[in-house]
């Protein structure tokens, strides 16, 4: 329920990141989970004691999901699964759960989550954005697929695949191109049986609003937040596609946003590094007046 209140952004930690990407919101740990997708580290924060902790990763992970115990990831070659991270040790093995054939060597996975029934989606690009190649597609992995130890490309012809959300129904799926020549955001009917998502359209033209379209996230009241990457904010667009408020955050680059803390009113944002610019690369926790979705675990 939204509340009439002044946001509040602030900076949490000292942490940096090259990319900030995929913040989730564990309930259990009182943790904020994301990925440093160039640095290659799996962060955690404590939303009680402040602490900060980080594990090394083999490969990039442009985004992570909750799993029953551990952590799954979509890295540079495919889809693994980690078990739960302990502080002052190293993340121990990964196991593989899909291997995933690029259409060139230079790709990885990038923004992703899971649906409200559990099964994991992530995009892949083309590490060099300046190319403006529509290679990336959008893939699925339920447990089926990671049985057979595959995952199931749905959606191609994309560039760099941003934006992914489900409503609170799970009956819409949101999806973003946040490459310069698109910058879209396309809403598609989903069958949440089959996880099939059908009559796509064009839900937002980010063309006509600050920034790049980037990560998203949705709160209670079905309305979908998205960073509006080199524009320095964070939009909020109502279920029919009208912009309700943007906030702003203090770095150009606000990379994903994810709802968390113990009442799920508090909506966590990552950022980019860029030149000079000190809180680039920062995670931000902001008090919109709204309240979130406890995010899905993954179903194997």
């Amino acid at each position: 329920m939204q509340r009439n209140v002044e946001p509040t952004v602030e900076r949490i930690g000292n942490m940096q990141c090259g990319v900030g990407e995929s913040p989730i919101w564990h309930a259990g740990e009182q943790a904020l989970y994301w990925t440093d997708i160039p640095g290659r580290k799996l962060w955690r924060w404590n939303y009680f004691s402040g602490q900060a902790d980080s594990w090394a990763l083999p490969e990039m992970a442009g985004c992570i999901a909750m799993a029953s115990d551990g952590w799954a990831m979509a890295m540079e070659t495919g889809i693994f699964l980690a078990p739960p991270p302990r502080a002052g040790t190293q993340l121990g093995p990964l196991q593989r759960l899909a291997t995933v054939e690029h259409a060139r060597p230079d790709m990885r996975f990038n923004d992703g989550r899971c649906d409200r029934q559990g099964r994991f989606w992530a995009g892949t690009m083309v590490f060099d954005t300046s190319l403006g190649l529509p290679l990336g597609k959008l893939y699925r992995l339920d447990a089926e697929a990671a049985r057979a130890g595959r995952v199931d490309a749905v959606i191609d012809d994309l560039i760099v695949p941003n934006g992914l959300a489900f409503s609170p129904d799970g009956k819409t799926m949101y999806l973003s191109d946040s490459h310069a020549s698109r910058q879209i955001i396309w809403a598609f009917d989903y069958d949440v049986d089959t996880g099939t998502p059908y009559n796509r359209r064009v839900f937002i033209d980010m063309n006509s609003h600050p920034g790049r379209p980037d990560g998203a996230a949705v709160d209670a009241d079905g309305c979908y937040w998205i960073c509006g990457n080199d524009a320095g904010f964070v939009h909020r667009f109502t279920p029919d596609g009208r912009l309700d408020r943007s906030i702003a955050i203090p770095t150009s680059k606000p990379a994903m946003c994810a709802f968390g803390g113990p009442g799920l009113d508090t909506l966590f944002v990552t950022s980019i590094l860029i030149g000079d610019d000190p809180l680039s690369g920062a995670t931000f926790a902001v008090r919109p007046g709204v309240t979130g979705l406890p995010e899905p675990v993954l179903h194997l």
